[in-house]
């Protein structure tokens, strides 16, 4: 598989990788399940306000997300919604949580779009499956290309 040096990619990012290629394909499927049971709870403001939220259609389970910019450092923090009996979509969107949150723009814009190849897991998770989480970093990086420009989807402004 040719890919670009991880060293591109931010700090955390390139730890959750380097986690998941030590493992055989097996054990990536049981880290993913790890990773879902870690996704955090939503902030109360989202709770049961989907409604503010942006849904990631191209996930096979119900999957929601937002974000929150702060302007002056030039982050983003990225909040998900995913059911618990979903525990792929989940351990995505806790991979993208803990790799992407709080980041500048600028490092979340230059993450690959083949975040689930550098992951290893096509040869453990189908393909469907797999598309939805290069959907969510797509997602991602919309909604701040769009912030970016002063109109972010889903959001006032």
């Amino acid at each position: 598989m040719s890919q670009t040096p991880n060293s591109t990619l931010p700090a955390q990012l390139t730890e959750v990788i380097e986690e998941f290629a030590e493992l055989e394909d097996r054990q990536k499927l049981e880290l993913l399940l790890e990773f879902s049971r870690e996704l955090p709870e939503l902030p109360e403001r989202y709770l049961n306000s989907y409604d503010q939220m942006e849904e990631v259609v191209e996930c096979q389970s119900p999957l929601f997300l937002t974000l929150e910019y702060d302007d002056a450092a030039g982050t983003a923090a990225i909040f998900f919604a995913a059911p618990p009996e979903a525990p792929t979509t989940r351990g995505f969107a806790a991979i993208l949580h803990e790799g992407l949150s709080g980041l500048r723009f600028e490092e979340i814009l230059a993450v690959p779009e083949d975040l689930s190849e550098r992951l290893g897991l096509s040869k453990a998770i189908t393909p469907l499956r797999l598309r939805g989480m290069t959907a969510m970093l797509g997602r991602i990086k919309r909604n701040i290309r769009a912030h970016q420009a002063g109109s972010a989807p889903g959001q006032p402004g």
